[in-house]
């Protein structure tokens, strides 16, 4: 209400005309609404089994302003001392007696309660739906409480009536004959429709646009000729065919046959969506240090082959550069990317065995994907990556999904450009880069991955729940047997390099996990707490990870308090880099490591329900962590240490809001540095700088940092929420 005063008053009067939709206007006293309220209140009461229950309202008026008191006197609830049930229909009534016991709230002792009778008759429509009782509807079933009882008891009788009018029983249908039958365009379907004359598997399919193929239509009819009919079945059916993203209308009708009794013919009418579509985007990454933008265009058929395969084509370009206090923002550009990548996509498993057939929880999916790689750091490294990959996507249950890549071919080739920095710093760059050589080659990754997610499909809901993430990248392993199996081990750290088709290839396993615990405090309150990690290892035929596999910290999603690829490793300080122009060379390359550890704690809470066709949601957070290399090295302070933790964890916390329009939730957060790892001591709390002497500080970092400045603030755009 006070957002809503602030946009909405003027001279201490509220307007009357060009009202904005921002917050809550005030509630206006109503007497014929609190009569309502006092009558609805009292039901509710009596539902719950309080059938002497008698509400009052008070209403009490004092400098414009309205005080409400509702009395309630409920007296004794009424307890269930009798269930009897009225089932007519033997069948209907063994059935229901042989599962209740699955889903029935009732019992005797019980306090009486409505929400708990609509529940029961719930399951029961369900569970006849679910058995062949398609003409089964929710009317037939009915409670009759007898409450004139001694003792605040009540008797509940059950009553599932049979047909009206019809001297049968409750009829059990199976399913008929299938017709699925596909629009001929987008716009729907004409008045003339020729069928298929061709039935196979008692399915008839008929495609009037002449752009799908049966079998990957027919895969996802879970309404089965000759099974009972079932109503989860039906939902199914649709579920799935509106998952192919190929059909923008499902219908689904039943016709009951005229020469078989107890028959039903289905008939699903499918109108096909656009197939083919075009977008272009575009973002521009800014903070302040640096701004850049990224261009796209993506290429997407949704209906490639005719059987819902997707494919994609996207090119990708961008740049970065930094604020410079001479010439254009553009005028000192560090760093360059462009990409080209296709994909095909197709909507069932695809392997060389036979597998049960896949869909109940989700359609399962079979990617085919390559791209190429091209990204030039200025005077460091230019990288060439060349990927392919098999990826196998399926569901287990709605909460529980699997990745699995059984083949992922990488190709690289890059190039150094250290002999732009004059001689005397190179070997110092070197050494403050994490395997900058190593880039200088030609060298291949043949591997697999495998990820495992738990309750993905909540994270958009405001529930307590524990959301998990496991993934793991092996590489090396299978052409590392094969060497060994031919009598021959190599390993990189010997200077014996196994090789595939005349080239190096990569030996390394990197696991990454991310828990998270999701707590709901009330109906758009939530608490989140995270938890991120994540190592790589290099063994074997390789020295070193490759740089597009290593970890950095930092980001609208990690650390936020700092840029991306600004924290860490470690205690690593950027002036140890010898020069201005190394530096500058260096920006975002030098700061990744073998190691990650990130924790968050979120609370999210709502502002405006009403701001600008939106709702308008706040956030405050504390996050905390860093990136470490493993192992030993020349690089001091970047090393995991157990004992020095505590010295080279990050710490900040910040506040965010969230603008949410349904399908899109816009992000801005403020991050602010309370302890950075790359200083000593107490000078590690740099929140007493920001308070004190910041300008100062700032002065001072300057003059053994430049060209970086040091911002205790840092602000992050985002679309989606963090985590």
């Amino acid at each position: 209400m006070a957002i809503y005063n602030i946009f909405n008053t003027k001279d201490g009067k509220y307007r009357k005309t060009n009202i904005k939709p921002l917050g809550s206007p005030p509630p206006i006293l109503d007497s014929t609404l609190v009569e309502i309220s006092r009558s609805q209140i009292e039901k509710f009461l009596k539902s719950k089994g309080f059938f002497n229950a008698e509400v009052k309202s008070d209403i009490q008026v004092k400098k414009k302003k309205a005080k409400l008191t509702f009395t309630a006197k409920t007296g004794a609830p009424f307890m269930v001392n009798e269930l009897t049930n009225d089932i007519e229909d033997e069948t209907v009534k063994s059935l229901y007696l042989s599962n209740k016991g699955n889903f029935s709230r009732l019992r005797v002792g019980m306090q009486y309660d409505e929400d708990s009778l609509s529940y029961e008759r719930e399951e029961i429509y369900k569970l006849l739906r679910q058995n062949g009782y398609y003409d089964f509807v929710r009317p037939y079933v009915k409670f009759s409480p007898d409450s004139n009882q001694n003792n605040n008891k009540v008797k509940v009788k059950l009553i599932i009536d049979n047909p009206i009018d019809s001297t049968d029983k409750h009829k059990v249908y199976t399913i008929g004959e299938t017709n699925i039958i596909i629009a001929p365009s987008t716009d729907g379907f004409t008045d003339s429709i020729t069928l298929n004359k061709r039935i196979f598997n008692r399915i008839r399919f008929t495609d009037l646009s002449g752009k799908f193929r049966r079998n990957p239509i027919t895969r996802y009819d879970f309404i089965r000729p000759g099974e009972k009919y079932n109503i989860d079945n039906e939902q199914l059916t649709y579920d799935r065919l509106y998952e192919l993203n190929i059909f923008k209308n499902v219908k689904i009708d039943y016709l009951k046959n005229k020469d078989t009794s107890g028959v039903v013919d289905p008939v699903i009418l499918l109108t096909p969506q656009k197939r083919m579509s075009n977008r272009i985007e575009g973002e521009i990454p800014f903070n302040n240090a640096t701004v850049g933008f990224t261009l796209s265009n993506t290429y997407i058929n949704n209906n490639f082959l005719r059987g819902g395969e997707k494919f994609q084509f996207q090119v990708k370009g961008g740049l970065q550069s930094r604020f410079s206090n001479i010439g254009s923002i553009f005028s000192d550009v560090y760093q360059r990317d462009f990409s080209v990548s296709a994909s095909l996509t197709v909507p069932r498993l695809m392997v060389p065995f036979r597998i049960p057939i896949m869909g109940k929880n989700g359609i399962p999916y079979t990617t085919f994907s390559s791209s190429y790689l091209y990204a030039l750091q200025k005077d460091i490294t230019i990288r060439r990556i060349f990927i392919n990959s098999i990826t196998y996507d399926w569901v287990e249950t709605k909460s529980k999904m699997h990745s699995f890549t059984p083949l992922n071919f990488e190709y690289r080739f890059g190039s150094v450009l250290i002999d732009t920095i004059n001689a005397g710093n190179a070997e110092t760059v070197v050494n403050n880069f994490f395997n900058l050589l190593l880039l200088d080659r030609k060298n291949v990754t043949l591997g697999m991955k495998y990820a495992y997610s738990l309750n993905a499909d909540k994270l958009l809901q405001n529930k307590s729940f524990i959301y998990f993430r496991g993934n793991i990248d092996i590489a090396g392993n299978l052409l590392q047997g094969i060497s060994s199996l031919t009598g021959k081990k190599h390993s990189a750290a010997n200077g014996n390099e196994g090789k595939i088709l005349g080239l190096p290839y990569n030996q390394y396993v990197r696991p990454e996990v991310d828990i998270r615990w999701y707590k709901s405090l009330g109906a758009e309150s939530q608490l989140v707490t995270r938890i991120n990690g994540g190592i790589g290892h290099a063994y074997g035929n390789s020295l070193s990870i490759p740089y597009e596999k290593m970890f950095y910290a930092g980001g609208s999603s990690g650390v936020r308090a700092w840029q991306a690829r600004t924290l860490g490793p470690g205690n690593y300080n950027r002036a140890t880099i010898p020069s201005q122009e190394a530096r500058a060379a260096a920006f975002g390359f030098d700061q990744i490591g073998q190691m990650r550890i990130e924790a968050n704690l979120e609370y999210r809470f709502p502002l405006a329900h009403r701001f600008f066709g939106g709702k308008l949601n706040g956030a405050t957070f504390l996050d905390a962590g860093n990136i470490w290399n493993i192992g030993s090295g020349t690089q001091t302070g970047t090393y995991f240490k157990f004992d020095k933790l505590g010295e080279q964890i990050a710490l900040g916390t910040g506040l965010g809001f969230r603008y949410d329009v349904q399908f899109f939730v816009f992000r801005f957060d403020v991050g602010l540095k309370l302890k950075d790892p790359q200083f000593e001591g107490d000078e590690q709390w740099v929140i007493g700088k920001f308070i004190n002497g910041g300008k100062t500080f700032k002065a001072n970092y300057y003059t053994t940092h430049s060209p970086d400045r040091y911002r205790f603030v840092q602000y992050n755009f985002g679309i989606g929420m963090p985590f």
